[in-house]
């Protein structure tokens, strides 16, 4: 039976240890959670001892393990609740195949790719920007404080690219930001800032964002552009006389009767890129997990 932990940090060292095994998204936002609410119990009762304040929030909020025990509970109902609708199950091999038409799961990782390069844009712009002033303004005076207001500016765009993430993605992600040892020395909570392995694979990830983003937004928009001109090339030929392939101002596009096996094919396609977009979704979410999350 552990021990009733006598300051905070010994309490979310508990709580850390206790939620071993599970999700690290869910063990940040359980340790930012604690960590809050037990510093504003304890800003409130200034004139109580840490250690005999600690024991009187044990009884009322819980011990760490009964906490942990919580927090699995109602993760488990939290994750059943916003689970993105997966496709139905089919028996037959081409019910499985056709079923990526209905999973919900493969549309919104096909928009992820298709908003990759905007966002990947913007983190690569900021991160560089960030990195060159921090870096051209440590020889004066301000360049600490900046580069610490560049990285917490990079942990919060890491929360909003984790909400994108799991809204579209399907991957659990951080809810809280990561909790900060308020205890230490001023000199050691920057030292701690600069020396987190969290803030450099943040910083690393913003900077993928961007090369990812080209390569996800080209194989889309290439994709789906080959998906419209199977399904509609025939018709668009026919009414204007644009064909999919265009040589010499000469459009080449097949005929009007050749519709139907068109429309098939592109069908056929559409579900390949929405395969190709799950696929690329689940390993992005991956990368992103493994890069944005408290380990």
């Amino acid at each position: 039976m552990s021990t009733i932990p006598k300051t905070i940090n010994a309490y979310l060292q508990q709580l850390h240890a206790a939620l071993q095994g599970a999700d690290p998204a869910l063990i940040q936002d359980a340790l930012y959670d604690a960590e809050e609410h037990l510093r504003a119990e304890l800003a409130e009762h200034p004139d109580v001892d840490e250690a005999a304040m600690i024991a009187r929030i044990v009884t009322s909020y819980g011990a760490p393990g009964e906490v942990a025990d919580i927090y699995r509970v109602k993760e488990g109902q939290v994750q059943q609740a916003l689970r993105i609708p997966r496709a139905p199950a089919r028996a037959s091999a081409f019910g499985k195949f056709f079923s990526v038409l209905s999973d919900t799961r493969a549309y919104t990782a096909l928009f992820f790719m298709l908003l990759s390069l905007g966002t990947g844009i913007f983190y690569f712009v900021w991160t560089i920007t960030g990195l060159s002033l921090s870096l051209g303004l440590m020889v004066l005076i301000i360049g600490i404080p900046f580069a610490i207001l560049f990285f917490g500016s990079v942990r919060a765009l890491a929360l909003v690219e984790g909400r994108l993430v799991e809204a579209m993605l399907d991957v659990r992600m951080p809810r809280r930001p990561p909790y900060t040892e308020i205890g230490l020395p001023i000199s050691g909570r920057i030292k701690t800032f600069f020396t987190d392995p969290r803030s450099w694979s943040t910083v690393i990830y913003m900077l993928l964002m961007l090369p990812l983003g080209i390569v996800y937004f080209v194989l889309s928009i290439f994709s789906l552009s080959m998906v419209i001109a199977l399904i509609f090339g025939p018709i668009i030929k026919a009414i204007t006389g644009v064909g999919i392939v265009n040589i010499n101002d000469v459009g080449y596009a097949p005929p009007l009767w050749a519709e139907p096996i068109t429309l098939v094919a592109g069908i056929v396609l559409l579900c390949g890129v929405l395969r190709m977009a799950r696929g690329i979704g689940h390993l992005h979410g991956q990368l992103a997990k493994h890069m944005l999350v408290m380990r």
